[in-house]
């Protein structure tokens, strides 16, 4: 990508309000001028008025109004000159040109969408939403978030899952934004999709076993449902990498919406629920056989009972029975002998 474009900010020009003073003065003057002119006969001076009253307004194209957080990259007869920032009113060469070839690009984000004529919009979703009014070749340098569509994406295992991100971005250098890169919102936009691809597809949705997301040759527990930060902060730098060069500034990317894909969500659901179950019967298991240990030391401590081994293996099994099942026991009274 070629660096030779650096920004070069316009400075010493805020005196939009004294030229506009000026006009108005010398217009009124060339009203009156022309009228005692004539009326004196002196046709110089009419002369004079009546060319100033006819090319006089090519001043006023150079007068620029910039509000706080805004900016404008101008050019004059091709060449870039420099770039306006701050809020003000300025005046500059009349025959300089605004340049932004993303101004009529609308994403759809934050601050970035055209205004229409009821002052609302559509979006791909079907959401209806209430629309800014365009910025014309203005570049906004306030914080701004891209919220792009969800997308099907493999994780690690070739499962596919939807994932949507939202970025937070803001524009660092205007020379490189406009000149390095035909469009910087198209250029992000289209970086933020490769990202999210690029680092969803190195983790497994959930936690597995002999998996490595972190590229040290170790297995660990990195996963899209529990690593989010991790995640986010991956996305995030791999997206700065990309538009660097571009003169954006990516402040921070979170995951919005992650999920199976409506193809597998109802099989995993049941995975999910399969595993669930296992673990709380692994966990019951473990707690009642503790308990029947805890029970026949009790009982050999007390000597409460002596219990032959076919007694114990009886009691171990009625104990089990009633701690591990899913229905309340039904007691069994025996009066007689085991035997």
């Amino acid at each position: 990508m070629n660096q030779n474009v650096q920004e070069k900010v316009i400075s010493g020009h805020k005196f939009g309000g004294l030229v506009l003073v000026l006009e108005i003065v010398l217009y009124l003057a060339s009203v009156f001028g022309l009228i005692g002119s004539i009326a004196a006969g002196t046709i110089p001076v009419a002369g004079l008025c009546i060319v100033w009253m006819s090319l006089g307004w090519i001043l006023l194209p150079g007068l620029k109004v910039l509000k706080p957080n805004e900016a404008l990259v101008l050019t004059l007869f091709g060449k870039y000159i420099g770039t306006l920032k701050g809020d003000g009113f300025f005046w500059v060469n009349p025959f300089c040109t605004a340049f932004n070839p993303a101004a009529s690009t609308k994403l759809g984000q934050s601050g970035d969408v055209r205004a229409s004529k009821n002052g609302l919009s559509v979006t791909a979703d079907g959401t209806t939403v209430q629309m800014p009014e365009e910025g014309g070749k203005k570049i906004s340098l306030k914080v701004m978030t891209l919220s792009n569509s969800r997308q099907k994406v493999n994780d690690v295992l070739g499962n596919p899952v939807e994932v949507a991100v939202a970025v937070m971005w803001r524009v660092r250098d205007t020379a490189k934004a406009v000149f390095e890169v035909d469009n910087f919102k198209e250029y992000l936009s289209l970086q933020c999709d490769t990202a999210v691809r690029n680092v969803v597809k190195v983790y497994p949705y959930d936690v597995t076993d002999n998996i490595d997301t972190t590229g040290d040759g170790e297995a660990d527990d990195g996963s899209l449902r529990g690593s989010t930060e991790v995640v986010a902060r991956r996305i995030k730098e791999e997206i700065q990498s990309k538009v660097e060069g571009a003169g954006l500034e990516i402040v921070d990317a979170r995951i919005t919406y992650l999920a199976y894909a409506p193809e597998i969500a109802a099989a995993m659901l049941q995975r999910q629920q399969a595993a669930a179950v296992v673990d709380a019967r692994k966990l019951i298991v473990d707690g009642a056989v503790g308990m029947v240990e805890l029970a026949l030391e009790r009982l050999n401590e007390n000597h409460t009972v002596e219990l032959d081994e076919e007694r114990k293996a009886a009691m171990v099994s009625n104990l089990l029975v009633v701690l591990c099942g899913n229905h309340d026991a039904q007691p069994v009274v025996n009066s007689g002998s085991l035997y």
